[in-house]
């Protein structure tokens, strides 16, 4: 494929072909002072967005948050029939044997 377009540009080269002009604008017709004021444009819209996002993060993330009672204890929740092969606890418990 790289070969292919290689010999395609040195062809072109030597035939002395249409060349691409190198400073193509991407907009219809739109002068670079107009391009110019539309970047500076979004680039102040993200800057704005970015700390009003930053700022509600914030609120949200200090304001406290409700703790509850904890669970009652289930036994049938830790049923276990057999014996695990790492040992009587499982890899991220430890229990206090009696």
């Amino acid at each position: 494929m790289a070969s292919a377009i290689v010999r395609s540009s040195i062809g072109r080269a030597l035939r002395g072909g249409p060349r691409v002009n190198p400073t193509r604008s991407f907009s219809s017709g739109a002068s670079v002072e107009e391009e110019a004021r539309e970047a500076s444009k979004w680039e102040k819209i993200t800057y704005v967005g970015i700390v009003a996002c930053s700022v509600l993060a914030f609120v949200n993330l200090s304001k406290g948050h409700p703790h509850f009672d904890e669970p009652p204890a289930y036994p049938y929740l830790h049923i276990r029939n057999k014996e695990f092969p790492w040992g009587p606890d499982g890899l991220f418990e430890v229990k206090e044997h009696h």
